[in-house]
């Protein structure tokens, strides 16, 4: 095979931004997709699952948007799921039952609505040990790791004695102790090459950077809510979004759930607009209570509680509104900490002013006082 050449010169560099249209899928759908998976003999790995897709995805790397693959799972009762593991992370939430995961040595005992999630190639599986059936959808960084061609996946993988964890923020491979060899490492380590900043590195470091815990964690639902609720007294004049991230410390000052995605839960009291804004990162939304309409790229787009949404393609402005008489609650899954690490996250809070990039510039402030 050859490569060939491409000749740009002289040719302007932005492209037409081609957006995905937003998709609602609607409650009616999922849950005859619920009933299909559960109607069947279970499969020999027992993960009944399909894959919710946007119309315009490609194999491989099929997603709801370009970098967000979305599994609806059910599991009766009884069942459980062989285990796994991939270099892939996800966030898990269940939406109807409840049951239980084993992520690693952790054992989560879910319900409806709680959100936990899955490091990288970390041994897991799924037992459904409720009366009830148990349903999730889960938000994964496959779509993106297929199209780069480098998703693995170990089905039944052996039971491997795991080492210590590193303390969060702790640096590995110090060589010290009685093992170490000068002769098999660069004698120089890091050190500063320009009065301005740039540094150089050996091979050492580079294939063993300093290591961070990545741990299964849980949010329960109830407990959110508590916090969530609080919120509505924020009132109307309130500019912000009424919400709260799952933050997962190990993600730093990306502010993730996972090191791709944040999850965040939102409350909208009635009749409650938000201005509206843009942002590089793309936002998936569930909303489970409530009612009401999103405008996106000029066209409005009406949900309703138990339906799934492409709310916010890349770039596209957009804003959401509650309907008059509920409050709506909902899961937003959104790439914004992948966008905030490729220093690619473009965001505009108010479209009078400019855009700044996230993670590298002063962000926005709401008319609220404090944090």
């Amino acid at each position: 095979m050859t490569s060939t050449f491409v000749d740009r010169s002289g040719q302007p560099r932005q492209r037409d931004l081609d957006w995905w249209d937003p998709v609602v899928v609607a409650k009616a759908e999922l849950d005859a997709e619920i009933e299909r998976l559960a109607s069947g003999p279970a499969p020999a790995d027992g993960r009944r699952e399909s894959l919710i897709v946007h119309p315009r995805a490609t194999e491989p790397g099929l997603g709801l948007a370009p970098g967000i693959q979305v599994t609806l799972s059910v599991l009766l009762p009884g069942e459980r799921t062989r285990p796994v593991r991939h270099n892939s992370t996800l966030v898990s939430f269940c939406i109807e039952g409840g049951g239980r995961a084993t992520v690693g040595d952790r054992t989560v005992h879910f319900e409806r609505y709680d959100v936990w999630n899955h490091p990288s190639w970390v041994t897991y599986h799924h037992v459904n040990d409720t009366g009830e059936r148990q349903v999730r959808l889960s938000y994964s960084n496959a779509a993106l790791l297929e199209k780069l061609g480098v998703h693995l996946v170990e089905e039944d993988p052996p039971i491997v004695p795991d080492g210590p964890a590193p303390e969060a923020g702790s640096a590995a491979g110090t060589a010290a102790g009685p093992e170490a060899d000068p002769t098999r490492e660069n004698p120089f380590g890091t050190f500063p090459l320009t009065d301005d900043g740039a540094w150089l590195m050996p091979y050492e470091r580079l294939i063993d950077p300093p290591a961070v815990a990545s741990p299964a964690l849980h949010w329960p639902w109830h407990q959110v809510k508590a916090h969530l609720d609080k919120l509505v007294a924020l009132g109307d004049t309130y500019r912000g979004r009424r919400l709260y991230l799952l933050y997962n410390p190990a993600t730093g000052r990306t502010n993730g759930t996972t090191p791709n995605f944040f999850a965040t839960m939102t409350i909208r009291p009635p009749g409650i607009v938000d201005r509206p804004h843009r942002h590089v990162s793309a936002a998936i939304n569930y909303y489970f209570e409530g009612s009401g309409r999103s405008v996106v790229a000029g066209r409005t787009y009406h949900w309703q509680a138990g339906d799934l949404m492409l709310s916010a393609p890349g770039w596209a402005i957009h804003h959401h509104a509650s309907g008059p008489d509920d409050h709506v609650y909902e899961l937003t899954v959104q790439d914004q900490p992948l966008n905030i690490a490729m220093e690619s996250l473009l965001w505009q809070e108010d479209l009078k002013r400019p855009s700044r990039v996230l993670g590298t510039e002063q962000g926005f402030a709401t008319n609220r006082p404090g944090a």
